[in-house]
C-alpha cells in the first residue's frame, strides 16, 4: 500500500494519568502524525487529554474488559471511520524515545502489502530488553531484526486489511497469549509477522507474575490456544512441553527459601488447566500443517 494511514490505540485502567500524559506526548513528538487517536478507559473514567496531532477520541467502558477486549473496543471504533490503514498499540506506561518510529512502520507497510504484524522492541530507561520479551527461542541478541511467530503486546501495529480477515483479539483471554493466538491466526492465513528492534518502546522493566491472576490465566489460556490452534497431535506436545517447563522452572522456588510462594503459584497453575481443559475455549480452527512447517522454518514450531 502506498502512504498507508495510521492511527494509534492506548487502553488504559485510569491509574497511571502521568505516563498516559507521557506518552501522548511522545506520540506528539512524531515526525509522522497519525491520523487519529483512540483511548480506552477500561472500566475507568478518563480527564481531559492535551491538544494532540490527529482526531482524538476517548471511549470510557463500564468494566474493566481485559486488555484484549478493551484493544478491540479501539479497533471497532477505528472501524467506523474507515480511514486507517495500520493501527499502533501502545501498553499505557510505555514511551516513545525516538520521533521517526511512526515514519518507519509508514515505510514498512508501504512496501509490504502482507505485512500483517510488526513487533517492537521493548527495553527499559536503561536500554535492557528482558529474555521474555524477544520473540525467538535465541534470544541473546534483542538488535537480531527478522520474521518471527509472534511478538509483543506492549508495542506493535496491525495491519488492518490482516485485521477484517482474521478477526480481533481473543477477548475471553483476558490476559495473557493473546498475542500468540493472533499471530498464530495471522501466520495460518499467509501474513507476515516481523521484529523490527529499531522501533524502540520503553517500557519499566517489570513481572508479569505481578498480576495476581497471572499463573491461573496462564495456565488456563495455553490450554484454550492449544484447543482452538492446533492440529490434534500437537495438542498433548504443546502442553505436556510447556507442564515440563512449568514444574522445571517452579522446582527451585518449592526447595529453597520460597516454598509456600512457589506452591501456591503452583496450585494456581494447576486449577488454570483444569479450567482449561473443562471450559469453553471458542472456535476451534487448528492451523493448517503447512503453517506448522512454516513456523518450524521461522525457528520456533508451535509446539514451544
Amino acid at each position: 500500500m502506498s502512504e498507508p494511514r495510521l492511527a494509534v490505540a492506548i487502553v488504559t485502567m485510569g491509574n497511571r494519568p502521568r505516563e498516559v500524559d507521557a506518552l501522548l506526548a511522545s506520540v506528539a513528538k512524531q515526525d509522522v502524525a497519525p491520523a487519529r487517536i483512540v483511548i480506552v478507559g477500561n472500566g475507568a473514567r478518563l480527564g481531559a487529554f492535551p491538544d494532540l496531532p490527529g482526531e482524538l477520541t476517548v471511549i470510557e467502558t463500564e468494566e474493566n474488559l481485559g486488555c484484549p477486549g478493551g484493544r478491540n473496543v479501539a479497533l471497532a471504533r477505528l472501524r467506523e471511520f474507515d480511514d486507517v490503514d495500520v493501527v499502533i498499540e501502545l501498553d499505557d506506561d510505555g514511551l516513545l524515545t525516538e520521533a521517526d518510529v511512526f515514519r518507519k512502520i509508514r515505510d514498512l507497510y508501504a512496501a509490504d502489502t502482507r505485512l500483517g504484524v510488526v513487533g517492537f522492541r521493548i527495553a527499559d530507561e536503561h536500554g535492557e530488553t528482558q529474555r521474555r520479551h524477544v520473540p525467538r527461542l535465541r534470544a541473546g541478541d534483542p538488535m537480531k531484526r527478522g520474521l518471527v511467530t509472534s511478538f509483543l503486546g506492549g508495542g506493535h501495529a496491525f495491519s488492518m486489511p490482516m485485521l477484517a480477515e482474521i478477526g480481533d483479539w481473543p477477548a475471553d483471554f483476558f490476559f495473557t497469549h493473546e498475542e500468540t493466538d493472533l499471530a498464530w491466526r495471522a501466520l495460518d492465513a499467509g501474513w507476515k509477522v516481523l521484529y523490527e528492534p529499531e522501533l524502540l518502546l520503553q517500557h519499566p522493566k517489570t513481572s508479569p507474575a505481578r498480576h495476581a491472576v497471572y499463573f491461573r490465566m496462564t495456565a488456563r489460556n495455553r490450554v484454550w490456544l492449544a484447543r482452538r490452534r492446533l492440529p490434534l497431535p500437537l495438542v498433548p506436545v504443546y502442553l505436556g512441553t510447556w507442564t515440563l517447563l512449568t514444574l522445571a522452572r517452579t522446582a527451585p522456588g518449592l526447595l529453597g527459601s520460597g516454598r509456600a510462594t512457589a506452591l501456591g503459584g503452583l496450585r494456581a497453575w494447576a486449577a488454570g488447566f483444569a479450567e482449561g481443559l473443562r471450559t469453553p475455549c471458542g472456535a476451534r480452527r487448528p492451523m493448517r500443517w503447512r503453517t506448522v512447517w512454516r513456523m518450524t522454518r521461522l525457528g520456533r514450531p508451535p509446539v514451544i
